[in-house]
C-alpha cells in the first residue's frame, strides 16, 4: 500500500464477479494535513489509487494503471462528514490484463464513477 495506514478494509463478498468492498479511510492521516487543513478533502488521484488495490488485493498480483477510460468525480470526499466508502467492482480478468468498472460511494452518494485497465 502506498498510503500507509490511510485506510482499512472493513468486510469484502464477491458474488460472480462483482465485489463490494467497504473501508474506513483514516481522517487522521497525514495526507489532510496539507488537503486541505480544518477542511479535508479526498484526492481524486487517492481515490483511482484506491480501486488498483482492490484490483491487486483481489488477483493477488502487482499491477499498474494502463489506462483510465472513464473517471467521473461526482462528490466531494470528506471523511470527516463520513469516513467509510463503499467500492462496488465489476474486475475482468482479459488473461494480460484486468478490466475495472466500479463506483466509489459513501452515505451520501456516488463520489466516483470509473471504468480503467492495469496490467
Amino acid at each position: 500500500m502506498v498510503l500507509d495506514n490511510f485506510y482499512s478494509v472493513k468486510s469484502s463478498v464477491e458474488n460472480n464477479g462483482f465485489h463490494i468492498t467497504e473501508v474506513e479511510i483514516n481522517k487522521g492521516h497525514e495526507l489532510y494535513k496539507g488537503h486541505f487543513p480544518n477542511r479535508p478533502v479526498t484526492p481524486g488521484v487517492v481515490l483511482m489509487h484506491l480501486f488498483k488495490e482492490e484490483v491487486e488485493r483481489i488477483s493477488n498480483k502487482k499491477l499498474q494503471l494502463v489506462r483510465a477510460n472513464n473517471v467521473k468525480f461526482t462528490a466531494v470526499c470528506d471523511p470527516n462528514n463520513d469516513p467509510n466508502l463503499i467500492l462496488e467492482s465489476e474486475i475482468e480478468d482479459a488473461g494480460e490484463f484486468f478490466k475495472l468498472k466500479a463506483i466509489a460511494k459513501n452515505k451520501n452518494g456516488i463520489v466516483l464513477k470509473i471504468n480503467s485497465l492495469y496490467q
